[in-house]
């Protein structure tokens, strides 16, 4: 009777899994965190006699308790977001009569701006390419792109060509959940592309044929990785000596838009943030900003 009621626990952690899936098109990863979360902590339960279905707070707890010295604060906050997801989606399908995870706090997160480059260093990282030969221009290509519109690198490297229109300037992308957006690209990037289609791509794929808009030497499209060694690399040729991956140019491009006068809800919709919450960690750039301008204009400032 414990193996059937087991069983039933599991195909209702499966079947959220799916409802996940469908309704709010999360990727494999984060489904595989979700799942991963509750597997173990539905393992514990069975040492406790329980079930997920039937744990209390007190479980939660105690299970929590027995994680917290030897996860970081942000895996604990993963867990209970997990928690929190599946006992809200039984209690809406009834299979629960209370939420056990009401009365649960989330650890509080240490929220650093991430790392980034100034303007100088971004400009040194773009020339660094070598643009006389076909690859390094197509590497300027990429890292015009991908400052110009903060696309995350695993959206840069999958942009296929009849999703960048260098005429109206602007990107279409498939971001997380896989959500496209229009994303504006401006008039340099524009042209770096245009160039890059002109007189690279033909000499890279050697009339082959690939549908990326970025390919490498075997005519496939760039992978996340390689993009990442390109871009240590170009930065070492640049002297920026800072830890560098995609993502740090992708945090450029949104600081450098706030340095500017962007709104910060303007910055969301570029970035592909579906909460603001994630964009407010740059709001202490905006705060700068305003503090500067206020001690400059203001007759009291």
């Amino acid at each position: 009777m414990a193996e059937i009621d087991q069983d039933n626990h599991l195909r209702e952690l499966d079947t959220f899994i799916d409802h996940l899936w469908l309704e709010d098109g999360l990727s494999k990863n984060t489904l595989e965190s979700y799942r991963a979360d509750l597997s173990q902590f539905h393992t514990w339960l069975r040492t406790q006699n329980k079930q997920l279905l039937n744990a209390q707070q007190t479980e939660i707890q105690r299970y929590l308790a027995v994680k917290f010295p030897s996860s970081k604060p942000r895996s604990i906050s993963r867990l209970i977001a997990s928690m929190r997801r599946f006992y809200r989606y039984a209690l809406r399908e009834r299979l629960i009569s209370e939420d056990p995870t009401l009365q649960i706090e989330s650890p509080k997160l240490p929220r650093s701006l991430p790392k980034s480059l100034n303007e100088q260093e971004v400009t040194d990282l773009l020339n660094a390419p070598d643009i006389n030969q076909p690859i390094g221009l197509r590497d300027r290509a990429m890292l015009e792109l991908l400052y110009a519109s903060g696309l995350r690198v695993s959206e840069l490297v999958t942009v296929k060509v009849n999703e960048v229109s260098t005429q109206d300037g602007v990107v279409r992308v498939t971001g997380k959940g896989s959500k496209t957006r229009l994303v504006p690209m401006g008039e340099e990037a524009a042209d770096w592309i245009d160039r890059y289609l002109k007189y690279a791509r033909p000499e890279i794929l050697q009339k082959r044929l690939c549908d990326a808009m970025f390919v490498t030497n075997r005519a496939d499209m760039m992978t996340r990785q390689a993009f990442w060694h390109l871009i240590k690399r170009y930065a070492l040729i640049a002297g920026i000596n800072k830890h560098m991956s995609p993502h740090v140019l992708r945090h450029a491009f949104a600081t450098h838009l706030l340095n500017h006068g962007a709104d910060l809800r303007v910055v969301q919709m570029l970035l592909g943030h579906s909460d603001i919450s994630t964009t407010q960690i740059y709001t202490h750039v905006a705060r700068e900003r305003l503090k500067q301008l206020h001690s400059v204009h203001h007759p009291r400032g």
